[in-house]
């Protein structure tokens, strides 16, 4: 049975190898699932998924993918600010983040014309670094159609992160600029005609409650650009072009269970 330290920790070490960086970064299941242990409560599975982005961020052509896939950054951002944290998750979290960041760095010496057109559009930038979760229960959210239906709703929101869904329960976890306002989400999905939302909570008895949540007449402000690499399916599939070797096993040369891994990364979480 998979679990989050048991997932992370094989990724972690087919990352060591410098011949597994690259197929790694590619799949499209296991940065959105590394993005996701950032968040994760035991300091264990963050010190792991450090690593891992360490090492993958050793290949050099790796940095870009990285550094502009959903919530890295802010991730990052966030994961510095927390409190509590060990010297060791802290000081690594720095080093990936500087490492990712050096390259923005050199926009220093491009005119603000060139720093325009290179800026992402959908990415939160280092100057907001405040983000919460929020917790969506989605009526309406019964397969992969109604699924396509809600990310497409989401994606058009600015200030929106990332997001995750459990579709066994009809949830949604998704990760929003701070300043912007719940109602924002419950707008947009129901502006779909066929989905309704309510919002997640817990009681003073540490119970899971649904609260209703209004929706806004105010237009909600959409993203003029959206990124073209955001998943679309329950369960994406890509053909790995080399095979991943597994640290201390056969070789494995169909890439099946850094599949596997993806796949639970992108379907299962939720915290």
């Amino acid at each position: 049975m998979m679990d989050a330290l048991s997932v992370v920790t094989q990724l972690r070490d087919l990352a060591s190898e410098p011949q597994n960086r690259e197929a790694i970064v590619q799949d499209q299941g296991c940065l959105p699932g590394l993005v996701l242990f950032l968040d994760h409560k035991d300091p264990k599975v963050l010190f792991a998924t450090l690593q891992t982005l360490r090492y993958l961020a050793e290949l050099p052509r790796n940095i870009n993918t990285m550094k502009n896939e959903l919530g890295m950054i802010v991730s990052l951002e966030t994961l510095l600010e927390r409190t509590g944290m060990t010297t060791d998750i802290t000081d690594l979290a720095k080093e990936v983040y500087d490492v990712l960041s050096a390259r923005t760095q050199r926009q220093a010496c491009q005119t603000p014309e060139q720093q325009r057109k290179n800026k992402p559009q959908f990415f939160i930038n280092s100057t907001n670094k405040k983000a919460k979760s929020v917790t969506l229960h989605i009526q309406g959210l019964n397969g992969a159609d109604q699924r396509g239906v809600c990310e497409e709703a989401l994606l058009k929101v600015k200030g929106v992160i990332s997001f995750t869904f459990q579709m066994a329960m009809k949830r949604c976890t998704v990760r929003i600029r701070a300043d912007l306002p719940t109602e924002s989400l419950a707008t947009a999905i129901a502006a779909t005609k066929v989905l309704s939302v309510q919002q997640v909570v817990k009681n003073e008895s540490g119970e899971e409650v649904l609260i209703p949540l209004c929706t806004s007449s105010t237009k909600v402000e959409e993203n003029s650009q959206l990124p073209d690499y955001l998943p679309e399916e329950e369960s994406p599939e890509t053909e790995l072009d080399r095979a991943v070797s597994r640290t201390g096993a056969k070789q494995d040369t169909s890439g099946s269970w850094l599949n596997t891994a993806a796949s639970f990364l992108t379907k299962t979480f939720y915290w």
